[in-house]
């Protein structure tokens, strides 16, 4: 059996490949971005089982397969809470919340194992998953977040926050008055705080609120330069692999 594990978080990949030794599966190539897993499709034969996290990186894990076709079967790796799964997770093989369960994990292995002679039971809506995960359901998003102002704490509204931006290893709030905020967070961790259907991640650096977007500005290489109705400090550049899925999200 073939068997591939696609996770950003390479301590979480060792960690998943030794419980999968314990369940007596060989993993056989670790994958860990996008541009990686893209790559490597495009050079070998699909596995008969695929280990997914969803956000890598450089992007959600779907984008490999705007980019490849592959119908193997997958087991979801991933820290997307359960509530956006609810309606499709009996069309993959099995949903893992991590950190990742000894016996679910074992669970889920044997689901595959009995279901191995019909793949063609197990292959995946990729758009389907992609528009739940979209429009999560019963999802309560953060409304304000407080950060400290000199010996103070202040709420700041996140509907007047037009982007939010890491630089210097920091993680800035820029709010629609043209103030900045340090937060205690990180930018990987506020996708699972913002509402995805007013904030989008352009690229590694960048979410912004799409109620602050001024212009929409095509730029070098097939990407797109966004303005902001205030934020002037930096170009806010749409990277090449995310233009597809910022497109329809605008829409």
């Amino acid at each position: 059996m073939n068997v591939i594990i696609i996770e950003d978080e390479k301590p979480s990949a060792r960690r998943l490949n030794r419980m999968l030794a314990a369940q007596g599966l060989t993993v056989n190539t670790m994958l860990h971005s996008v541009e990686e897993a893209v790559s490597w499709f495009r050079k070998n034969i699909p596995p008969d089982l695929i280990f997914l996290d969803i956000q890598l990186s450089d992007g959600l894990s779907f984008e490999i397969f705007d980019q490849v076709d592959v119908k193997s079967a997958i087991i979801f790796t991933t820290a997307y809470d359960e509530y956006a799964l609810k309606a499709f997770k009996l069309n993959s093989i099995d949903y893992l919340l991590k950190p990742i369960d000894e016996d679910e994990l074992g669970t889920a292995v044997a689901k595959y194992k009995e279901l191995r002679p019909a793949p063609q039971n197990v292959q995946l809506n990729f758009e389907d998953i992609k528009k739940l995960l979209v429009n999560p359901i019963e999802r309560e998003y953060k409304k304000r977040f407080s950060v400290k102002v000199g010996q103070h704490l202040k709420l700041i509204a996140v509907d007047d926050i037009e982007c939010f931006y890491s630089e210097n290893k920091g993680t800035y709030a820029y709010t629609k008055d043209n103030r900045n905020y340090l937060l205690d967070t990180t930018l990987d961790a506020l996708g699972n705080e913002l509402s995805p259907q007013h904030f989008y991640r352009v690229n590694r650096k960048f979410y912004i609120n799409i109620n602050a977007i001024k212009d929409i500005i095509d730029y070098t290489n097939s990407r797109l330069q966004i303005k902001l109705e205030n934020f002037k400090e930096q170009d806010i550049i749409v990277s090449r692999e995310r233009v597809k899925d910022f497109k329809e999200w605008l829409v």
